[in-house]
């Protein structure tokens, strides 16, 4: 058990039976009362945002969470199946828990937040950028290259990223996996 003063950015948290990430928080203090220390919690078994207040001193409840690697297998109608780079062990994700599951191809590497409690996943996060080959784009137009427009592509994941007008059928891009947005063109 730990008390307010141990809180941390990122620390899962489990409040009213559902666990937060602690996204970020603070104190107040005044001259007459006790202080307070604050949370913007985020439900990872949930979708909520919440702010939570404790007085200073508060008894807190945090899990302990592993980060694995695991490799993307396939999608089924039981959901998203990974395997365990080390053990080689197989689990299944609803597509809830994924952070970015348009941008997942077979063979990827993730890493899942495990609670230690039930060693069930709780989240699987891509890498913050992936590199990916468009498979269609209308062809852009020699000298569009002065203003920021953007035209739409599909990756070979099938979901549609905006692009610049220079950016070609059959190139490779790198994008962003928490935005969804193209970063740059990635020289084969």
């Amino acid at each position: 058990m730990a008390n307010t003063s141990d809180i941390s950015r990122g620390m899962i948290i489990k409040l009213d039976g559902s666990l937060y990430k602690v996204i970020e928080f603070g104190e107040n203090k005044t001259a007459r009362a006790a202080a307070k220390v604050w949370a913007k919690l985020k439900g990872v078994d949930n979708n909520r945002t919440i702010e939570q207040t404790w007085n200073s001193g508060d008894n807190i409840y945090p899990v302990r969470v592993e980060r694995k690697d695991f490799q993307f297998l396939y999608k089924d109608d039981t959901g998203y199946n990974f395997m365990n780079n080390e053990t080689f062990e197989q689990i299944t994700v609803q597509e809830t828990l994924i952070d970015a599951p348009q941008f997942l191809r077979e063979g990827d590497t993730a890493s899942a937040l495990i609670n230690t409690e039930t060693e069930l996943p709780m989240s699987v996060e891509l890498p913050d950028k992936i590199v990916v080959k468009i498979t269609y784009s209308e062809p852009g137009v020699k000298g569009d290259t002065a203003t920021r427009t953007l035209k739409p592509a599909q990756i070979e994941t099938g979901a549609t990223v905006m692009v610049p007008l220079f950016v070609n059928e059959g190139e490779t891009i790198r994008i962003n996996t928490k935005t969804g947005e193209y970063v740059e063109r990635v020289k084969e």
